[in-house]
C-alpha cells in the first residue's frame, strides 16, 4: 500500500506521497488565438463532455464573419465552459480537443498544456472536478462566470508524467467499455419504448382479437380496423372542454388549491406523476373558478401550448383522481367525454397513438418560442374508431397491465444506466486522485 499525504483539496483528501499539487497555471497556459480572416473553419462545440465537429455552414444562420471572434484551439487542449454557473448546474463543462486544429467560441476557456503535461490525464481529473460541482463555488457576477485568471488558481493534483500516461490509458480503455455498455442499455430502452408504442397502437386500432374481420378505416395512419367498430369525431363524444387558468394570487406554500402543471405529468405513462402533495403548486382560487376547473376521475388533459422540436405540443394525460378535485394550469385544456359511449382511458391511449403518428403537427401554429395547437379544429376533424364500451374497458385494462410491465422493465434498465454512470464517476475519481493504482 502506498504512503499517502494530504492533497490540500478537501473533496480529494489523501493522495500518494509521490504526487504533487499545484495551481492549474502550473500545468496550463490559456490559449488565446483569434480566428482572424476565418483562416480556420473546422468548427467545434462542447456537447455532453465531448468536443464535437459542427458544420460551419449550417449553424442556425450565423454569418461566416461571426467566426472571426472564435478561438483557434489545437489537439490536446482542454476546453472549459465557464459561463452561466448559477443557472445551469447539470451540463458537463469540460472537454478534450481531439481534432488537429479547430475553432470554438471565445466564451470558453482553452487550456494549453505546458511541457511535461499529459492532457488526457488532466482531462479526466477536471472531469471529476466537474462532476463534483467544484466550479460552481468559483463563479462571480450576476450569472456567475469565470475567466482564466480566476480558474487558473484551482488546485490540481498530479503524479509523474509516466503515471499520468498509465492512468489516462487505463481510463481510456475502461471508459470505452463502460460507454459501449451504456449505449447498449440505452438502445434496449429505446427498443422497449418503441415496443410500447406499437402495443398501444395495435390495441386501439386493431383490438385484441387477431381473428376478427377487418375493414378499411379510410384514415391513412390508422389503416385497417375491426369491421364492427364505430367511428365519431372527438367533438361528438365530448361533454365539455374547458381551458385551465392560474388563480389571481401568487403561488402559496401548501395553502389553497392544488393546481397541476405540465411538469406534474408523466406523458410517457399518460398519468399524473407520483409525487408528494408538498411538491405540488398551490394557488388561491374563487369558488367559481374551482367549480369550473376542478378535475375528476376520467378527465383527460391535453397540452395546448408549449412544446418544442423534440416534444411537439398535443400530449395527453388521464387524470385518475389521485389528488381529489384539483385544478390545472392554463397551458392545458380539460376534455370530458360521454361515459355511456366511450371509455376515457381508451381515449387517452388513442390520443397517445395519434401523437405517436405525428398527427399533432397538422394542427400546430408556431409562434416565436412557443407552439399552440388548434384544439377546436383537431376535435372537429379527428375521428376515433372504437368497439363496444365493454371491449373498450378490456382494451384499456390490457394496456394498463402491459404498459406497466414494459415500464417496469424500462425502469430497471434506467436504474442500470444510473448504476453504470455512478461506477464510471467512481472509477475516474479513484484513479485520478491516486486512491487506486494502475497495475
Amino acid at each position: 500500500m502506498r504512503e499517502m499525504k494530504d492533497s490540500g483539496v478537501e473533496w480529494i483528501g489523501k493522495i500518494p506521497a509521490s504526487w504533487n499539487y499545484h495551481p492549474l497555471y502550473y500545468y496550463f497556459d490559456e490559449r488565446k488565438n483569434r480566428n482572424f480572416d476565418l483562416r480556420e473553419r473546422n468548427l467545434l462545440s462542447l456537447s455532453y463532455g465531448n468536443i464535437i465537429k459542427k458544420d460551419i455552414n449550417t449553424t442556425g444562420g450565423l454569418l461566416p464573419a461571426s467566426f472571426n471572434t472564435y478561438n483557434i484551439v489545437k489537439n490536446l487542449d482542454i476546453i472549459i465552459r465557464p459561463t452561466d454557473l448559477q443557472n445551469d448546474k447539470k451540463s458537463l463543462r469540460t472537454g478534450l480537443v481531439k481534432e488537429k486544429i479547430g475553432i470554438i467560441t471565445s466564451a470558453y476557456i482553452a487550456l494549453k498544456p505546458r511541457e511535461g503535461v499529459f492532457s488526457n490525464y488532466f482531462h479526466y481529473l477536471l472531469h471529476s472536478y466537474d462532476i463534483m460541482k467544484v466550479f460552481y463555488n468559483m463563479g462571480n457576477g450576476v450569472r456567475q462566470g469565470l475567466n482564466y485568471s480566476e480558474f487558473s488558481k484551482l488546485i490540481l493534483v498530479a503524479p509523474s508524467l509516466e503515471e499520468q500516461h498509465k492512468i489516462a490509458d487505463f481510463l481510456d480503455q475502461k471508459c470505452s467499455e463502460i460507454d459501449a455498455l451504456t449505449a447498449d442499455i440505452q438502445t434496449q430502452i429505446e427498443t422497449l419504448e418503441e415496443y410500447k408504442k406499437s402495443v398501444i397502437t395495435e390495441a386501439v386500432t386493431k383490438g385484441l382479437d387477431p381473428n376478427i374481420e377487418m375493414k378499411d378505416s379510410g384514415v391513412e395512419w390508422i389503416g385497417m380496423i375491426p369491421s364492427t367498430w364505430k367511428n365519431k369525431t372527438l367533438r361528438h363524444l365530448l361533454i365539455d372542454r374547458v381551458g385551465g387558468a392560474w388563480g389571481n394570487e401568487p403561488a402559496n406554500e401548501n395553502e389553497g388549491t392544488v393546481c397541476l402543471r405540465i411538469a406534474d405529468f408523466d406523458f410517457d405513462k399518460g398519468l399524473f406523476k407520483e409525487c408528494a402533495l408538498d411538491e405540488l403548486t398551490y394557488r388561491t382560487y374563487t369558488r367559481k373558478q374551482i367549480k369550473k376547473l376542478a378535475l375528476r376521475e376520467g378527465d383527460i388533459l391535453i397540452e395546448k401550448s408549449g412544446g418544442g422540436e423534440k416534444t411537439p405540443v398535443g400530449r395527453a394525460v388521464y387524470y385518475d383522481g389521485s389528488y381529489g378535485a384539483v385544478l390545472y394550469a392554463n397551458f392545458m385544456e380539460r376534455l370530458r367525454f360521454k361515459s355511456d359511449e366511450i371509455n376515457s382511458k381508451f381515449v387517452e391511449y388513442w390520443l397517445r397513438t395519434w401523437y405517436f403518428c405525428r398527427c399533432s403537427p397538422f394542427y400546430i401554429n408556431q409562434t416565436i418560442g412557443i407552439q399552440n395547437i388548434d384544439l377546436t379544429l383537431m376535435l372537429a376533424k379527428e375521428q376515433i374508431f372504437f368497439p363496444l364500451l365493454q371491449d373498450q374497458y378490456k382494451i384499456a385494462d390490457f394496456l394498463d397491465q402491459k404498459c406497466a410491465e414494459i415500464d417496469q422493465t424500462i425502469s430497471e434498465k434506467q436504474q442500470q444506466l444510473e448504476t453504470v454512470a455512478e461506477y464510471k464517476k467512481s472509477l475516474i475519481y479513484e484513479y485520478v486522485t491516486g486512491k487506486k493504482e494502475v497495475a
